[in-house]
């Protein structure tokens, strides 16, 4: 299943790679994908999965951009 969410605050194209990135490593994400231009983040995931999956991901956010924050569209 895919989930979309938005990184408000994202202003650098290579903290989006290093993102996509580290949540792509997560256990359990098929896929993660990052579209600067519309600041939008893509995670493919088991339904039963992303419960876990998301705090994850904000956690490898925060630790490359701290000021970033994702919240579902």
């Amino acid at each position: 299943m895919r989930y979309v969410y938005r990184l408000d605050g994202l202003c650098c194209a290579l903290c989006a790679a290093k993102m996509e990135d580290a949540i792509g490593k997560i256990d359990g994400v098929i896929s993660a994908r990052i579209v600067f231009m519309t600041l939008r983040l893509t995670i493919e995931a088991d339904e039963s999965d992303i419960g876990s999956i998301e705090p994850m991901a904000e956690k490898a956010i925060k630790k490359i951009e701290s000021r970033v924050k994702m919240r579902k569209v």
